[in-house]
């Protein structure tokens, strides 16, 4: 019995060893697998971060070049129609300089001056407004004086300046004599 009863208590010491052992394993790994996880969070919050200010340096430069391009387009937006002006100024001055002119090639030189602005005009959509006979627009047009006329009241009877659009945006209002009634 004593036999049994050592085998007994051997067999149960080495289960309750072996529970103190895995015991200390297991304590031992989970500071391991803890400082393991911490690493590699540490190491993406890094990565993520990295990401994050390279995301925003693109972000800033994206900014920067695009308040760039907007001042080059506010200064230098006009170029291709001062280049176009630039015809016209020569004309002018080729007529300025011109010597022993006759009345007529005067006024032919200033007719094809004047057609080479309509032109530009044209081409970068400025139009002209001439109202006569039209119904008074405030928006298009500004009223100089109003004479008693035959026809409809609020009618455009004369055009003093004419004035111009811009895609349909008013540069200039057009300086009118409106008609009221007798």
């Amino acid at each position: 019995m004593n036999t049994n009863t050592n085998e007994a208590t051997s067999s149960t010491e080495s289960v309750d060893d072996k529970i103190i052992i895995d015991s200390v394993n297991t304590q031992s790994q989970a500071p391991l697998d803890l400082e393991t996880k911490l690493a590699e969070a540490v190491a993406l919050a890094e990565k993520h971060k990295d990401e994050w200010l390279r995301a925003k340096a693109e972000t800033d430069n994206i900014r920067r070049r695009a308040a760039e391009d907007v001042l080059k387009a506010q200064k230098f937006g006009v170029e291709k129609m001062a280049d176009s002006l630039l015809a016209v100024k020569d004309s002018l001055d080729a007529a300025m300089m011109a010597e022993n002119v006759s009345v007529e090639s005067f006024k032919e030189g200033v007719a094809l001056t004047a057609r080479q602005l309509t032109s530009i005009f044209e081409k970068f959509a400025i139009v002209e407004v001439n109202p006569v006979g039209a119904k008074f627009d405030p928006n298009k047009h500004q009223s100089i004086a109003a004479l008693e006329s035959d026809q409809e009241p609020n009618t455009v009877i004369n055009v003093m300046q004419k004035g111009y659009t811009l895609y349909d945006r008013v540069l200039r209002p057009a300086l009118v004599t409106v008609a009221k009634t007798k």
